[in-house]
């Protein structure tokens, strides 16, 4: 199996630590708002990855944090916490703003039908954790004390640029993060908020004297440490986490405990809709629940970004998903032949289709190959449970078997149509087609196929 590796700017081999199990971590929500579609590209590329690493016969050891403090707006050190904008927005506390949208969150992951996770870890269930790796950090030296919080000091690890590719020299105070007076460098970020005089700020907890809470870099690095120990096989994340979140993980981590983070890094790019970034100023933003309205499934949706790769930036747009959506429905006819016609040999089709895969997750080519399968061949059992283990698209679990009463309603119209007798033919053509299903005809007899 081969992955692109942003550590390394290349396409490498994976080789995991132990060949029997893969240990990976995913950045996951802050659940201040609703997920968008866009939102979810990541976990379901990030669930292909792990069904890909299933069907080579490993196991996977995979943890996804729940961000419920410690994220400010400016996605770095300054603004109000994400959290806390949500409480006031809606008039609720905070953690009834996480209950409710880490519940939309879960429930839109499970519709996804994306694999859940060994450990879903909550940032407030790992408060003493942050303290622990706060300490290891200043006792090593590279924290330093401000009005504002315990910040890192990145001119002490050397090599904190080299991960993002970051140019120090020419990065201008502002750049990244409002300039604090107090920060010695502009690269420094904070690993632990104290309240100001003045501050509301809901989630707080006393650490050395004085009240505080985690930032949000430091959450992802104690829970990595926590659950599953560094080096880790592959941590998974959004394009846009490179430069700040990543970057700031890794000099926590290694600095506090003198060992490798990770030794792949995975990043998806982004979506755009209709050409535009995702924004709520530009009114285009979609949640699954715009697209069920508009008669498009979670499936349709899974279908439409599987056909892109993780790497590649994707541009949504409705035309699109209705193509998606009548691929799925070819593949879903596909499964159905198994309660119809004898099957074929489709070996060669489940080691192309792992061969795609295994060359950076391709899974456009995967789609391909099944595509060529799709024309010439009849599927078995054995054959659809490997595509929905595969690509959690749930290609053979929507495709039931029909009732007897369907299927004597079909060889019946069939005989009507030998006998020449057209009138009932077409009326039993019209009553079948009311249970969502067409039929095809042939010299033996007819095919049935979903309409939708």
């Amino acid at each position: 199996m081969k992955l692109y590796n942003t550590l390394s700017r290349k396409v490498e081999d994976f080789k995991p630590i132990n060949a029997k199990c893969a240990k990976i971590y995913t950045c996951g929500p802050t659940v201040y708002w609703y997920a968008h579609i866009g939102n979810f590209t990541s976990y379901i590329y990030w669930d292909l990855l792990v069904r890909t690493l299933r069907a080579n016969g490993m196991k996977v050891d995979r943890v996804l944090n729940i961000t419920d403090v410690g994220h400010l707006a400016s996605d770095a050190d300054d603004g109000e916490d994400k959290m806390e904008k949500g409480a006031k927005r809606e008039g609720k506390t905070v953690w009834e703003i996480a209950e409710m949208y880490m519940g939309d969150f879960l429930d839109n992951f499970k519709k996804l039908n994306l694999i859940e996770p060994t450990s879903i870890c909550r940032a407030t269930d790992f408060i003493n954790e942050d303290m622990a790796l706060v300490d290891a950090l200043d006792k090593k030296g590279f924290l330093y004390d401000t009005t504002d919080g315990l910040y890192f000091d990145t001119s002490k690890f050397p090599t904190y640029a080299d991960f993002a590719r970051l140019d120090l020299d020419h990065l201008k105070a502002g750049a990244r993060i409002d300039f604090s007076s107090e920060k010695r460098n502009a690269s420094d970020f904070a690993v632990w908020k104290w309240i100001r005089e003045g501050e509301d700020h809901a989630m707080q907890w006393e650490y050395r004297g004085r009240m505080g809470y985690p930032g949000w870099h430091l959450e992802c690095a104690t829970i990595i440490h926590e659950k599953l120990g560094e080096p880790i096989d592959i941590h998974c994340g959004g394009i846009d986490h490179i430069p700040v979140h990543h970057t700031n993980e890794i000099a926590e981590i290694e600095a506090a405990y003198g060992h490798k983070m990770a030794n792949y890094w995975l990043h998806n790019n982004f979506i755009t809709i209709e050409g535009e970034k995702i924004s709520k100023s530009l009114g285009n933003v979609y949640y699954f629940s715009d697209l069920v309205e508009r008669g498009y499934s979670y499936m349709d949706y899974k279908m439409w970004v599987l056909q892109g790769h993780f790497q590649s930036e994707r541009n949504f747009a409705f035309s699109d998903l209705g193509a998606a959506k009548q691929r799925l429905l070819n593949y879903r006819n596909f499964a159905a032949l198994r309660w119809q016609k004898k099957a074929t040999d489709l070996a060669n089709v489940r080691i192309s289709m792992m061969e795609q895969l295994n060359n950076n997750l391709n899974s456009a080519g995967a789609f391909a190959e099944l595509d060529k399968a799709i024309n010439n061949n009849v599927p078995d059992d054995a054959f659809v449970d490997f595509l929905d283990e595969l690509l959690g698209l749930n290609i053979g679990e929507s495709t039931p078997d029909i009732s007897d009463e369907i299927k004597g309603k079909i060889d019946e119209r069939f005989e009507a149509k030998k006998a020449k007798d057209f009138a009932k033919a077409d009326a039993l053509r019209d009553e079948i087609a009311q249970e969502g299903i067409a039929l095809l005809d042939n010299a033996d007899g007819s095919i049935w196929q979903f309409i939708n």
